[in-house]
């Protein structure tokens, strides 16, 4: 069994590992020779990530043969978190151990954990409707709409979005400018409105937003929402959020 993948600089494993920490305790990779994978949904079912990292994004990638490999998040995330910003991070597994090696004279051992990872399918959804944004406009306007409300509401209708909370000390509505250099799209095929937690939203948007470029947000009234991260050196991140149920 070979495995070993080294990062150029340390920002977007970083990034990967904060946003998995955002939902579960433990984590189990799948190693291929394609490239790393990860799919996981937080204890009470609301939150999904889904992490799709191919070869070409490393700087090395050797792995001949299918590998899942757990880890507790936390004690990864504390090793990642001790490289610079220009470090490489390599990682490779030998006799059931995760070897670290951060820059060019820090060699971590981490004792790998029994992988109790279950398949867990995406949600397959026809959505109605599409928003493109910078990702700082995206973390701007839910920090504007937490001030108020621990819920955000997408609205869209005749390719007009708006953003919107509302909470016990009042309400504010974002109405997104298409003519707005932040916003690169808005697009829907039918009216629809959902509302998402800010408790599951926030955490993963600071995680990853300070490396995305921008971020897709897909929903359909009702629906769970997925948000696209678009990060240089990373396939693929998407995060999937139930909507609110009105009680």
């Amino acid at each position: 069994m070979t495995f070993e993948a080294k990062t150029s600089g340390s920002d977007d494993l970083k990034a990967v590992i904060s946003a998995i920490s955002t939902l579960v305790e433990e984590a189990t990779f799948e190693a291929t020779p394609e490239g790393i994978t990860f799919r996981g949904m937080d204890p009470s079912h609301v939150a999904l990530i889904d992490i799709s990292w191919p070869n070409s994004a490393f700087e090395k990638y050797e792995c001949d043969s299918d590998i899942k490999f757990g880890v507790r998040i936390d004690e990864f995330s504390k090793l990642i978190k001790r490289a610079e910003k220009k470090d490489n991070i390599e990682i490779s597994i030998a006799e059931s151990m995760l070897l670290v090696t951060v820059g060019k004279n820090k060699k971590y051992k981490m004792r790998l954990i029994e992988s109790s990872a279950t398949d867990t399918p995406l949600p397959k959804i026809p959505y109605d409707a599409k928003i493109v944004l910078s990702s700082s406009k995206f973390d701007k306007t839910l920090g504007d709409v937490g001030v108020v409300s621990d819920y955000l509401t997408i609205h869209m209708s005749d390719s007009k979005a708006d953003f919107s909370g509302k909470g016990d000390s009042g309400e504010v509505t974002i109405d997104l400018d298409k003519n707005d250099e932040s916003t690169k799209e808005i697009s829907s095929k039918a009216e629809c409105t959902g509302t998402y937690s800010l408790e599951y939203l926030n955490p993963v948007i600071k995680a990853v937003g300070s490396t995305a470029n921008e971020v897709t947000c897909e929903f359909s009234s009702s629906k769970p929402l997925r948000i696209e991260f678009k990060v240089a050196n990373i396939g693929r991140i998407h995060f999937y959020l139930a909507p609110r149920v009105e009680s």
